[in-house]
């Protein structure tokens, strides 16, 4: 029987009890609808975002804050009182620091645990949510000493999880049986409720202040749940949004059933090593299922649903799972937005919107790479006529300029105010790097794009054409007109200031994708050392007179430097994947990353990094297409050196059998 591959990641005391080392670490643990609880290590509240009970309110991107935390007190025999939490107010000042007491925490299978020794006193913490529900459970458990009393001061709120709410009148609270139900919305439980009701006001928030973004809030003091604790026992909450009379397992129970749930999903994404079944669980936090069937959560905890993060991250996170029934149910709910050939980007912004160029072509991909994984050709029959349509679409010409140029067959975009590919960061309305012309990356995959129609036996509109001919042309004119001469690629070509030799990342996709033009074995990449870090790629090497080392400060700071040097986690995919394909040694490639996994979005990876070392972590600590694209280029090196697949490489993350 084959060893079960339990991920661990654990800090001690000098990591817990230090508070900007323990607050810049942090966990997420996903409810499987869009909703989550996240904090730090150390327990402090640093982000708008981190709570206990984050609810999906229009899944998967819409959501609200409803318990912020559940502070444990413990009440010795003495009589002294011991708070175990960690805030930080509008003044600076840091009280209570429950992290002094701190002596562990560790992620096990995903979910996290936390130990507080108070001389012989030691308390346990441990959470988990109820897949496919807002449910949290929480237990708090005596490990030594005692007995104690145990007091759990509720912090609750409701308000958008990108907003804040300050003191304005009481929240509506109702008590009812075991606890108290909040703005009618959510509920909680759990033993010797006795009914508070202030307001803690200036909470304050570090990371939002570092982000430019608005960090103080009030907090609603609900009451406190009071429970007597001998060594052994514990103290179970609860707390659930949804119908607020049909009452959840108690908290134990759920925690079991989410630790038995991770390994049912290690086993289906077939986990490899320690570090395979971290990413595989990492995977599983971005799957969720909406009221419209299954989706993908960008990233966390500010991100829903994107069309073009979906079908970039599409392979890693449900191929290389094993949720190709997820996937295809997935495939045929995003073939029913597309509109005049273009795939729906987001909702994010409250309409539905198709501000993307790559998006569809990545769509064209996953529908390509799932049919050749599974065989399943009724899938590809069902979705024959969207893909047809999309490729007639771009032939003809669609919005914001997406069309293939009849005179060299290339495909190109741009329209004024707009930034179309994956580099789509805008600044007051204009976009930082609009790229204008025909992209590198946007016509390897239109290449990819017309194999996948020509595999799958599509017949164009005569009037359109035939795909052999599109391909041919389109291929000769690639291969033509893309090499630089500086021994790279072309960034863009015709550009509105002619073509493009700015040495970026996206090129790698002309060297990686099924069937590409280019092989990186025809000449080498001496060129990819400029762009290479140990988290992943830049997004402009650093020669460049628009590159920026730091993403830092304000919106408009971090906008302006989102694809000007900032590093990449997820372009480690198409790197690797064009080293294995031009037969080059890729085993160095993911030392950093695997370290990573400790370090920021635990047991994760995260959405960018700094382009200057020491290359700190950036944006979304949880981003699905770094870790769909990790895992999959990961295991494709591991399938592709045999002789080194033993060894592990596993900084802060240990195996158990």
């Amino acid at each position: 029987m084959a060893p079960m591959l339990i991920p661990t990641i654990a800090f001690g005391q000098q990591v817990c009890g230090d508070l900007a080392a323990g607050s810049t670490r942090e966990w997420l643990v996903a409810d499987g609808t869009g909703g989550f609880a996240m904090g730090t290590v150390s327990g402090l509240r640093t982000r708008r975002y981190h709570g206990l009970l984050v609810v999906a309110t229009q899944s998967p991107g819409g959501r609200h804050l409803g318990l912020a935390s559940l502070d444990a007190v413990i009440v010795l025999a003495s009589g002294g009182r011991v708070s175990l939490a960690t805030h930080e107010w509008a003044s600076g000042q840091i009280s209570p620091a429950g992290h002094r007491f701190l002596e562990s925490f560790s992620l096990v299978d995903g979910l996290p645990r936390w130990r507080w020794r108070v001389g012989d006193v030691v308390l346990e913490r441990s959470l988990a949510m109820q897949h496919g529900s807002s449910s949290l459970a929480v237990a708090h458990t005596l490990v030594a000493g005692g007995p104690v009393r145990l007091e759990l001061e509720a912090l609750t709120t409701w308000r958008d999880a990108h907003g804040e709410r300050r003191a304005a009148g009481p929240l509506l609270s109702q008590e009812v049986a075991g606890g108290v139900v909040i703005e009618n919305t959510y509920r909680l439980k759990g033993p010797g409720w006795q009914p508070g009701g202030e307001w803690y006001v200036g909470v304050h928030a570090r990371a939002e202040a570092e982000r430019g973004l608005a960090a103080d809030e009030d907090l609603w003091f609900a009451g406190r749940f009071v429970a007597e604790l001998q060594p052994g026992e514990s103290a179970e909450v609860s707390a659930w949004a949804g119908d607020l009379s049909d009452e959840p397992p108690r908290a134990l129970q759920v925690i079991d059933s989410a630790k038995r749930r991770a390994r049912q999903t290690r086993a289906l994404g077939s986990a490899r090593d320690a570090v395979d079944a971290s990413l595989v669980l990492a995977a599983d936090s971005f799957v969720v299922e909406s009221p419209d069937g299954p989706d993908i959560v960008a990233g966390y905890p500010w991100f829903g649903a994107w069309g073009r993060d979906t079908m970039t991250s599409y392979e890693g996170l449900l191929l290389e799972t094993g949720r190709s029934e997820v996937g295809r149910q997935l495939l045929k709910r995003y073939a029913g937005t597309v509109s005049e050939g273009m795939l729906a980007n987001t909702a994010d912004t409250g309409a539905t919107e198709y501000n993307t160029a790559d998006g569809t072509l990545w769509f064209l991909h996953a529908v390509g790479r799932h049919v050749e994984v599974t065989g399943d050709l009724d899938l590809a029959a069902s979705l024959a006529r969207t893909l047809t349509d999309v490729i007639e679409a771009h032939v003809r010409g669609t919005r914001y300029g997406i069309r293939i140029d009849p005179d060299d067959g290339l495909l190109e975009q741009g329209a004024d105010g707009f930034a179309l590919t994956w580099m789509d960061a805008r600044v007051d309305g204009v976009g930082i790097t609009p790229r204008i012309g025909k992209p590198v990356e946007l016509n390897a995959l239109w290449l990819r794009g017309l194999a996948v129609a020509r595999n799958l036996g599509l017949v164009l509109d005569p009037a359109v054409g035939d795909l052999d001919r599109l391909e041919s042309a389109a291929r000769g004119s690639f291969v033509a007109r893309f090499p630089s001469g500086f021994g790279w690629l072309h960034d863009v070509v015709d550009g509105p200031h002619g073509d493009d030799a700015s040495l970026r990342p996206n090129q790698l996709l002309a060297y990686s994708l099924p069937g590409s033009p280019f092989s990186l074995g025809d000449g080498g990449c001496t060129w990819a050392s400029e762009l290479v870090t140990p988290l992943g790629l830049r997004s402009l090497a650093p020669g460049s007179p628009e590159y920026r080392g730091l993403h830092r400060g304000d919106s408009r700071a971090r906008d302006g430097a989102y694809h000007q040097g900032t590093v990449w986690p997820w372009l480690v995919g198409p790197y690797v994947e064009a080293l294995v394909r031009g037969g080059i040694d890729a085993t160095g490639s993911f030392g950093g990353l695997e370290q990573h996994l400790g370090e920021w979005g635990l047991g994760s990876i995260s959405e960018t990094a700094d382009g200057d070392a020491p290359h700190d972590a950036t944006g979304c600590p949880f981003q699905a297409w770094s870790v769909a694209e990790v895992l999959r280029s990961r295991r494709l090196m591991l399938d592709h050196d045999p002789g080194d697949a033993t060894r592990r490489r596993a900084v802060r993350i240990s195996t158990t059998t």
